[in-house]
């Protein structure tokens, strides 16, 4: 009862948004999509677009929502301590929030590389791990912590320099681009030859729940790896092993969906950003001495997971638009839609107020080769060093709003939207030049569209 009054609810809002069209005998493409979230869906144009829970959320869910909330929040000290003790020995990161701002896209901080940021290095060696997943340096893993606890060294200390070069557009606007290039300093020990980096910013957290509803043979329809329909567009999944399962799986989450369920996502960040282990990966990897393992509680791992899977997406905006929605048109005749799809449907969730939705992410959850410009060289178990998993960008608009930045991509580099997809190459390669090639006007409607997300 309480979902179908939601479901009319919304609805009615639409349709007085489309009502109050200036143009009446104008017809959108898609009106529905202002609802990116299905019943989630939030309506808000305050910077607190990604940090508000999921309007259909009963009673007992809101509850658990807000714990999570706060578990999100905590800052982790020092043990022992009477209060969120465990972090370190060395870390990137002192809680979730400072990872993502307002539950947002970090920002790339290249004067503050050392900095409490969103930024993080993962690396590895050539070869495979133990299931298929990345090899991990001796003495470091697969992560570069930066910051330690006294008495402890951090691992490294990150540098940063960047590249520029300038793309020219057919009106003969030019776009300066900057290409961050990743060091690092001051090893407390001797890293192996042909070690390798990847940077990555924090992505914002709304929506997730809904992602990991969508049945996993309709992300698998969407693959087209051997480009058997000849468009040059070929996404594919990843497989990847789930510590809990102890299975391979679908892998959904991560810059290269190099992670199953948003659990094993979560968890990992506690355990590789924070140094603060969890019954889903109980072991140090420095021995602190205080055998207090695991140091969170399977509760607040639950709600934190809980917290991520039900914050509501902001509704798309000015779906009636005739400029919105003729950029909406290019964005298809581009083929930016291939990869970017942008309705899905959620079945089944452990969480029925995200069940039987329809949203509109703008992904389709796999793989693609985006080119030599974006590569960083890092295999990420089935993904390639120049392959990276499709982005939603459902919100992408509000970013301003809510983060004060318009930086986009996995290592900030791109400073707006159309640096953004300026970087695009490999299977978007042909959309990237067709970008460059339309006129200011179309141009400008298409990035209207995108930011009415």
């Amino acid at each position: 009862m309480e979902k179908g009054i939601c479901r009319i609810l919304v609805t009615c809002l639409v349709m007085v948004l489309i009502s109050c069209s200036k143009d009446t005998d104008y017809q959108p493409i898609d009106t529905s999509r202002a609802l990116a979230g299905g019943e989630t869906t939030l309506f808000t144009m305050s910077n607190i677009a990604y940090s508000t829970p999921a309007s259909n959320l009963s009673a007992a869910s809101f509850e658990m929502h807000l714990d999570g909330d706060r578990d999100f929040e905590q800052v982790f000290v020092t043990a022992p301590a009477p209060l969120n003790p465990g972090l370190g020995s060395v870390y990137n990161n002192s809680s979730c929030i400072k990872c993502h701002p307002s539950d947002g896209r970090g920002k790339f901080l290249p004067n503050d590389i050392n900095g409490f940021t969103s930024l993080l290095l993962r690396t590895s060696i050539p070869g495979l791990g133990e299931h298929g997943g990345p090899m991990a340096v001796p003495g470091y893993g697969t992560q570069l912590q930066n910051h330690a606890l006294p008495g402890f060294l951090p691992e490294v200390t990150y540098q940063v320099s960047l590249e520029e070069h300038t793309e020219t557009l057919a009106d003969g606007q030019e776009v300066v681009l900057r290409k961050p290039i990743f060091s690092i300093t001051d090893p407390y020990m001797q890293l192996p030859v042909g070690y390798m980096l990847s940077p990555r910013i924090a992505p914002p957290v709304f929506g997730l729940g809904l992602l990991e509803a969508i049945p996993e043979a309709d992300i698998l329809a969407a693959s087209d790896e051997n480009d058997i329909d000849g468009d040059g567009i070929s996404g594919r999944p990843n497989y990847v092993w789930n510590p809990v399962t102890q299975q391979t799986e679908l892998g959904r989450f991560g810059w290269k969906a190099n992670t199953p369920t948003l659990q094993i996502q979560v968890a990992g960040a506690y355990h590789d950003d924070m140094g603060i282990t969890s019954y889903v990966f109980p072991d140090e990897e420095y021995d602190d001495g205080m055998e207090d393992d695991p140091e969170i509680t399977a509760t607040i791992l639950d709600n934190v997971t809980f917290y991520c899977q039900t914050l509501a997406v902001p509704a798309a905006r000015k779906v009636d638009d005739a400029n919105v929605d003729r950029g909406y048109r290019i964005f298809q005749e581009l083929q930016c839609a291939k990869c970017h799809v942008p309705e899905q449907r959620t079945l089944n969730s452990s969480i029925a107020e995200l069940s039987n939705q329809t949203i509109y992410p703008f992904t389709d959850m796999l793989l693609h080769d985006m080119g030599e410009g974006l590569a960083d060289n890092r295999p990420d178990f089935l993904a390639s060093g120049s392959e990276w998993k499709t982005r939603p960008l459902w919100g992408i608009g509000l970013q301003q709003i809510v983060n004060g930045h318009t930086q986009f991509l996995h290592d900030g580099r791109a400073r707006t939207i159309t640096e953004a997809i300026l970087w695009h190459g490999g299977e978007a390669l042909d959309a990237k030049n067709q970008f460059k090639a339309l006129s200011t006007n179309d141009r400008n409607d298409l990035l209207k569209f995108l930011n009415s997300l």
